[in-house]
């Protein structure tokens, strides 16, 4: 049978009990004692629709099946007592009028109560904690006392000053069933679609309720003559009830959830209603005796504890303001300030700015940059790098004191803005003397630009900024750690500069760029052996920008990787083609200029693995050049060589002589070439009257090429412009250079018309 089929079965044993029930009291029909028999019956069918819900059910929540085996056995139980106490009216029916419940009947009927009862108890409810948890369970003993109050009032206390007294059975019974109803009342109001679900609860305790409360005010009003409906009309409806719970129970998935923060809220007022019914009844009723006192005393109890209530849903209102007024000035902190340095934020610093331009007029915004901060988030790790902007942070706030805001602006600048009658300048020159001694806990030399801008009549948030920035900007190009004010001009040629970004973007869309190549010679007979890769930018109206002006710009911005990697690309894609043209004597290296940045792309040694495999060219064909602070730049870059030499790749350390750690960087750089710098060859033939200088410069160049020779290196000398230099360099033992003397930078075509031309003196 399906949990419909119950309720049926279970409605119409409910139905028969009653067509008896109006045929005994109208025409006499059968004994009396009939009227106990539709309960157990009735009983036993809720009973096996339970049972079947729990064997067809096997996907219930195990807390549901709980509860349900629960239900069944109370149910179960109930049924059995029931059907004691039929079998015994049945055996004496002529006594039936008389005759009280058996005890062990009424021990099963009061068992299975409390199991009902520790049933719902079982039932888990909302999930709280701390305040919430005692003020749900004040709310439950609110509810449980008013709805007693009611309950005593209207069946108890009638029962047990009625005229014909009740037996202790039929009161203890009707108290438990008045106890399933009032607890299941209070329990499902903070049930929002758990594993049991709350409308089955509901019916649970109209199970429980709804025939105690019947039968206790049809037994007081009619006595004996009330028993006969009880039994056989009321009472049925309990098990009638406990089947439709199993059907709901069955729907459960399909019902809305409830919202738990309504969850209870209504309950403890209700139970003041329901306490106040009984008051009002006393108000217009006979003079007190003791069941009203009981009421009185219950009706105080829930004020009070309404009271307690309130007074703890004040507390906790309090408590919920001061704390959310504390979460909204921690996020207004948060907005209005940088997360790593609690300095103010651009945000702020904006805003501040915007009032004091609209209230005085007046204000000086000294902008701060850390010079080559990169170098210690490279070098160092960004761990450090950030321990060192709080370093610099607490510096700022030191210095500055009340005269200023100090701001982060992003990254490594900083920002502090004036608005009373402090001096910008005096306050940049602490600054950068501060910035002379050590900071962090590490130890720390850091310099910095600044810039400084004094907002004039007129001026705006966006124009002070720009200008502050302008400055610094030209700190930077004036050698970096100084001081630049703003002045009037400085603008356009540091506008232009900063603008040369953005071309460089849309030149590298549009290929506006080409490479060139230098030749690389050998000293005696000017043979060609190799080539250096540079790069040109053809401007459509500028014409040709030196590379000068623009690579600085690429390597602000970082375009200088995508402008390497066609430089790479095209210099692998034509040497490849001119050893297939004139053969693999023709050319022994092709070169080309690799950054810092580049260097430090993850990705570089795959895109050099890439274009060699695109083109086809031999890895030791492929020279890669660098600068010896590129080589400095940390543990990324140091990992990125030794992979490219251990692939083939010839590496050239480029303007050698220059740096402050050239010999110490021949211990741990994997290099192939040393290119002796230009400063070295220029002036290394004169012989004026000064010959000291010349001297000088073929004592280094004596020195690099000895060192060389040691380390079994191959030597360049980079800058020749006379023959005089050759001559100079041939006698110190150098066998290849370059330079404007030897072969100026020429195109594609211009490097194949050299090789055709060598070809030809060969053959």
């Amino acid at each position: 049978m399906t949990a419909r089929r119950y309720v049926q079965a279970t409605a119409a044993v409910a139905a028969l009990g009653t067509a008896w029930c109006v045929a005994f009291l109208t025409v006499g029909a059968g004994t009396e004692a009939w009227a106990y028999v539709f309960v157990p019956i009735a009983g036993g069918l809720a009973a096996a629709s339970v049972h079947r819900m729990l064997r067809a059910g096997p996907g219930l929540d195990p807390v549901a099946r709980r509860f349900w085996r629960a239900v069944r056995l109370a149910v179960a139980v109930i049924s059995f007592g029931y059907a004691w106490l039929a079998a015994d009216m049945l055996a004496h029916a002529a006594e039936a009028r008389t005759r009280s419940m058996p005890v062990p009947a009424a021990a099963c009927v009061i068992a299975g109560f409390l199991l009902a009862i520790g049933a719902l108890a079982r039932v888990p409810v909302v999930a709280t904690g701390g305040v919430e948890r005692w003020r749900m369970a004040l709310d439950r003993t609110i509810a449980f006392l008013g709805c007693s109050a009611v309950v005593w009032y209207v069946g108890l206390a009638p029962m047990l000053s009625a005229r014909e007294p009740w037996s202790r059975q039929a009161m203890l019974i009707d108290g438990l069933g008045f106890a399933v109803a009032v607890a299941a009342a209070t329990k499902v109001s903070y049930i929002v679609g758990g594993p049991v679900d709350r409308v089955a609860i509901r019916l649970i305790a109209a199970a429980g309720g709804v025939p105690a409360g019947v039968v206790a005010v049809l037994a007081v009003r009619f006595g004996y003559a009330g028993s006969i409906p009880a039994q056989a009309i009321v009472m049925p409806l309990a098990p009638l009830l406990v089947a439709l719970g199993v059907a709901a129970q069955g729907r459960a998935g399909r019902r809305p959830r409830r919202d738990p923060a309504r969850v209870g809220v209504l309950l403890p007022y209700l139970a003041i209603v329901a306490a106040d019914v009984p008051l009002i009844a006393v108000a217009f009723g006979a003079p007190l005796r003791w069941p009203v006192r009981v009421v009185l005393v219950t009706a105080v109890a829930v004020t009070a504890l309404v009271t307690l209530r309130q007074y703890i849903a004040y507390r906790e209102n309090d408590r919920l303001l001061w704390n959310t007024r504390l979460q909204e000035e921690r996020l207004q902190f948060e907005v209005s300030h940088d997360g790593l340095t609690g300095l103010a934020n651009r945000a702020l610093f904006r805003d501040r700015l915007r009032n004091a331009l609209a209230t005085t007029g007046t204000a000086a915004v000294l902008l701060v940059d850390l010079d080559d901060f990169k170098t210690v988030n490279d070098l160092l790790g960004h761990g450090i790098g950030d321990r060192l902007l709080v370093s610099v942070a607490r510096l700022l706030r030191s210095e500055v004191g009340d005269a200023g805001l100090p701001v982060r602006v992003g990254g490594d600048e900083f920002a502090v803005l004036l608005t009373g009658d402090a001096d910008p300048e005096e306050l940049a020159a602490r600054l950068l003397a501060a910035l002379t001694r050590p900071i962090s806990e590490h130890r720390l030399l850091v310099q910095a630009s600044i810039g400084i801008a004094v907002a004039g009549p007129g001026a705006t948030v966006d124009s002070v900024l720009l200008n502050a920035d302008v400055a610094m900007y030209t700190a930077k190009q004036r050698g970096k750690a100084g001081v630049v004010r703003y002045a009037d001009g400085m603008r356009e040629p540091v506008l232009a500069h900063m603008q040369l970004g953005g071309e460089l973007r849309r030149a590298l869309e549009n290929d506006e760029f080409r490479v060139v190549y230098q030749p690389i010679m050998r000293l005696d007979g000017h043979r060609l052996i190799g080539v250096e890769a540079l790069i040109r930018w053809d401007h459509p109206t500028r014409g040709v920008v030196s590379p000068a002006e623009f690579i600085p710009a690429a390597e602000r911005t970082g375009l200088i990787v995508p402008l390497g990697r066609f430089v790479l690309r095209e210099t692998c894609r034509q040497a490849a083609a001119w050893l297939a043209e004139f053969g693999p004597d023709a050319l022994q290296e092709a070169g080309l200029n690799v950054s810092a940045r580049q260097l430090h792309d993850p990705d570089f040694v795959a895109e050099v693995t890439g274009a060699l495999a695109d083109s086809g060219l031999p890895c030791e064909r492929l020279v890669l050049e660098v600068t010896e602070s590129a080589v400095l730049r940390g543990q990324q870059v140091s990992r990125a060589l030794h992979e490219l030499d251990r692939m083939g790749i010839r590496l050239a350390l480029d303007d050698f002589g220059t740096g402050e750690s050239s010999l110490s960087l021949l211990r741990a750089f994997p290099a192939a070439i040393i290119k002796l710098d230009k400063s070295f060859v220029d002036g290394i033939e004169i012989d004026d009257g000064r010959p000291a200088a010349a001297d000088a410069r073929q004592a280094v160049a004596r020195a690099v090429i000895q060192l060389a020779r040691a380390l079994r290196l191959e030597t360049v000398a980079e800058g020749i412009e006379s023959a005089e230099q050759v001559a100079a360099l041939r006698e110190l033992g150098y066998t290849v250079g370059q330079g404007f003397h030897l072969a100026e930078p020429t195109d594609a075509d211009g490097v194949a018309r050299l090789l055709a031309r060598q070809r030809a003196l060969t053959s």
